[in-house]
């Protein structure tokens, strides 16, 4: 039983920062109906931006690993309101096909422009927050994952109310119904698609410096497997469909636990792959989004 808990809460831990990845692919689908395959390498860019804040604030202190955080956030926010402004809104209204190969071609520039700027060898996250192992029964609980997974939750709730209880959620909800609609009733569709491009990224920087505090080797091409996972828990849970996302990365982050414990543990890294074929074949809204008909 200890050793089921102790897989489950590993699993938590990851799923929490798939969650986080998988909120901005699914925000900017709800609102422009495209994936930003970019997405992932913001989330590095955040990881990067978090390892040079943590040099210059103390290690191990509570509002150094704070100021990181929100660092990161920010930053990244920044980064993915220009990649919005510069290389998306001049292509509105052109082919999905022509907004897509653009998306690819960012995030390339993002992982090779790292390369340059960071070097391509791995680099050592500093340890941001105080780190301590506690042990209940036969469960050995790490500070870093209990963060990771309070601050997930945290950043969920405040995204859901983001969402839900403001004027600019209420604005994203009817850019993401009809954007002419909106527009018609006196919604400014810019600032509200780079708004959702800035906070969905907000979320992925987190992720990266969540993910870099368990698994604290960060490399330029560190975002490529976690993004297509949590694309791929976007696509389970729903695309476009928040609480979805994170119900998707979850679970995605769960089973993979699970499977690495296993004598299949070399198949880890398929089975998100594996589970994006089952869920198209059998449901491809996923398991909270609704099917619907477009017309064409």
């Amino acid at each position: 039983m200890a050793e089921f808990l102790q897989q489950l809460l590993n699993g938590l831990s990851l799923g929490a920062i798939y969650a986080l990845i998988a909120l901005g692919y699914t925000m900017v689908y709800g609102v422009l109906r495209f994936i930003n395959f970019a997405h992932s390498d913001v989330f590095m860019v955040g990881a990067f931006i978090g390892y040079f804040a943590g040099r210059i604030v103390p290690e191990g202190t509570l509002w150094g690993g704070l100021v990181v955080l929100l660092a990161a956030m920010a930053g990244c926010a920044v980064l993915g309101m220009l990649i919005e402004r510069l290389a998306y809104r001049p292509l509105r209204g052109a082919p999905t096909l022509n907004v897509l190969i653009t998306a690819i071609g960012v995030s390339l520039l993002l992982e090779y422009s790292g390369q340059v700027f960071f070097g391509a060898a791995p680099r050592t996250f500093p340890a941001i927050l105080p780190s301590a192992n506690f042990t209940l029964g036969g469960l050995v609980l790490s500070s870093n994952q209990l963060v990771v997974i309070v601050v997930a939750v945290l950043l969920m709730i405040g995204l859901e109310l983001i969402v839900h209880r403001t004027k600019i959620g209420m604005a994203m909800r009817a850019v993401s119904l009809n954007p002419r609609a909106a527009q018609l009733v006196g919604v400014n569709n810019d600032v509200v698609i780079s708004f959702t491009f800035g906070l969905g990224s907000a979320l992925a920087a987190a992720g990266g410096v969540l993910y870099a505090l368990n698994y604290p080797s960060i490399d330029p091409l560190m975002g490529v497997m976690p993004g297509l996972k949590a694309f791929v828990a976007a696509i389970l849970g729903g695309i476009g469909n928040i609480p979805g996302a994170a119900l998707g990365g979850l679970l995605l982050g769960v089973v993979e636990t699970f499977v690495n414990g296993s004598q299949w543990s070399t198949y880890k890294d398929a089975i998100a792959f594996a589970i994006l074929i089952v869920i198209l074949l059998f449901r491809p809204a996923g398991l909270l989004g609704r099917a619907t008909v477009e017309k064409v």
